[in-house]
């Protein structure tokens, strides 16, 4: 079994650990407590680093790392689909699951997209109820807030979208 390595990273929104094979990114997750994994450096986790911070300083809109995804196929169709949702904007669990040609799998959409290893990258917090309503976030709905809000003010000046 290959050995997994980590790092960290504070940010706006709170600590992330950064998972990473000697390939590619296995995980990122937002920390809720200290972490006990020791913290490595490679070049793909430092580089990792740098992409994360690029972002959080507005000077990146997407990321460009190997990802490896584990899931069943269902789970990584949701993930691509979510890849395609621009900077900035948001769309519907409803719309996601008419995209992968079954509207009935809302909710199977919605638990894939709470499964996604890799916050942020595979930009989960792009999605929305149907109402336009923030809903489910494993990073917490005020992450979800902030993340949108950041990436709208991107895209308009200081547009806030809630």
């Amino acid at each position: 079994m290959e050995s997994l390595l980590y790092t960290h990273l504070e940010t706006e929104v709170g600590l992330l650990e950064i998972e990473a094979s000697d390939e590619a990114l296995t995980r990122v997750s937002f920390l809720f407590e200290d972490a006990p994994q020791k913290v490595s450096s490679t070049p793909l986790l430092e580089e990792a680093k740098s992409q994360f911070k690029a972002y959080f300083n507005s000077r990146l809109q997407s990321f460009d790392l190997p990802m490896e995804w584990s899931g069943t196929d269902f789970q990584k169709s949701v993930w691509q689909q979510l890849m395609d949702i621009p900077f900035g904007h948001t769309t519907s669990y409803g719309a996601l699951a008419a995209r992968l040609g079954d509207p009935k799998t809302v909710r199977a959409v919605g638990s894939a997209n709470g499964k996604n290893p890799l916050a942020i990258i595979v930009p989960c917090h792009r999605v929305i109820g149907s109402a336009g309503q923030l809903v489910g976030y494993a990073g917490g709905l005020h992450r979800k807030k902030w993340l949108l809000q950041f990436e709208a003010r991107q895209l308009s000046g200081q547009m806030s979208i809630f």
